[in-house]
């Protein structure tokens, strides 16, 4: 299916990589290949090249440059970040986080759990919302660290960072926001926030996968997780990634220019897209905060359908989008993060996350429209047949 035809829908999981970032990599792959490390000029272009790509980066959440360490993507940001913290402070073993992260730190934090660490996992409620009381009062004088996305990858929720930043500082605890959901999307702005330390990954703001980020503001205690060279101020050792970096860099860039005014046309085909699925689907339903969202997420139950049927028909007729639910030992269960809202199961098992981006045009959202409700009607006429089958 060539690119014309198809209407790409799951931006949340990765973007496609703009003309403008590919123009900026590609001297990096023919001409300009030397290692970061070496003195000659060839190795020292790569450097400049870095540095140049490191204040783009720090410009997109108002950081100093010194404060961005590069890493391969949002995954080892978050695991560098938890492990990293808890490393320089062995004497605190607890960490508060919430129920609803994305694998990279639910699932790091669940590992640490069967290691020995105390993981206190804060609830959210039907909409998504972090219940602030309990999160304070989870906090403590042994909490190492507080891990809290900035906004959620499945339903697109903000959460209040600045006050959870406010109730950390209150108690001497350093706290992680996984910002991979956010940037690009969300003005960001760590020193407003209070952040101490945040995650940012490349192929979501439409450069290449292979590139992310760590902001560790100034005087954060960090042990480096990985043994080698003294790369990125010995925090994250290896020879760098310079043609991701640079792509990386350029795409910052072009985040940042587009916030606020280039955003609203998003936000606008979104909501088309949203109001029409609801409007022609009788069965179908927003999850989540539908006020308090990043601008181009939707996540939509389809009662009593699968999420897997959804989107294989969807995908047979070109429309990409990502389910709400996991894959595993061969049945689909609803996500964490749905468990964790307390979706309903027969809402949870046909939850579909549509996300779309900058390069989202209002025909490919009318198309889709009429595809998804097409899908939706036809399943669910199928419906009583496959309880009939199964019930003999």
């Amino acid at each position: 299916m060539n690119r014309m035809s198809l209407i790409y829908l799951d931006n949340n999981s990765t973007t496609r990589v703009l003309p403008e970032v590919v123009e900026a990599m590609a001297p990096f792959w023919r001409e300009q290949y030397g290692n970061a490390s070496s003195l000659h000029w060839l190795g020292q272009t790569a450097r400049h090249a870095i540095e140049v790509a490191r204040e783009h980066v720090a410009a997109l959440i108002n950081a100093s440059p010194r404060e961005i360490v590069f890493t391969s993507g949002g995954t080892e940001s978050d695991n560098l970040a938890i492990l990293g913290t808890l490393a320089a402070n062995p004497n605190k073993r607890h960490i508060v986080t919430t129920a609803v992260e994305h694998v990279a730190v639910h699932s790091l934090c669940e590992r640490l759990a069967k290691e020995g660490y105390r993981v206190t996992f804060v609830g959210v409620d039907r909409e998504g919302h972090l219940d602030l009381n309990a999160f304070a009062a989870a906090l403590s004088d042994e909490t190492a660290l507080a891990s809290v996305m900035y906004a959620n990858n499945e339903t697109g929720v903000i959460f209040p960072i600045r006050q959870i930043a406010d109730v950390c500082a209150q108690r001497g605890v350093p706290l992680h926001s996984d910002a991979v959901q956010a940037a690009g999307k969300i003005a960001l702005d760590v020193k407003s926030l209070g952040v101490r330390l945040m995650s940012l990954s490349a192929h979501k703001i439409h450069a290449p996968k292979g590139a992310g980020a760590l902001f560790v503001g100034k005087g954060m205690r960090l042990k480096n997780q990985l043994v080698g060279g003294h790369q990125e101020r010995d925090i994250r050792p290896g020879t760098e990634n310079v043609t991701a970096i640079v792509a990386f860099g350029e795409a910052a860039r072009l985040a940042k220019r587009r916030l606020g005014r280039g955003l609203d046309d998003v936000a606008a085909l979104r909501d088309t897209l949203e109001a029409g699925i609801l409007r022609e689907v009788p069965f179908a339903h927003v999850i989540g905060d539908s006020a308090n969202r990043t601008v181009n997420t939707t996540s939509i139950g389809f009662e009593n359908l699968e999420a897997e049927a959804i989107l294989i028909a969807l995908s047979e007729r070109g429309v990409c989008a990502s389910s709400g639910s996991a894959c595993s030992s061969g049945s689909l269960e609803p996500s964490h993060v749905l468990k964790a809202m307390g979706i309903p199961e027969p809402l949870a098992h046909g939850a579909v996350r549509f996300s779309l981006s900058v390069e989202t045009n209002r025909q490919e959202v009318d198309r889709a429209l009429e595809i998804v409700a097409g899908v939706a009607r036809r399943l669910a006429s199928l419906a009583p047949m496959a309880d009939y089958a199964a019930n003999g």
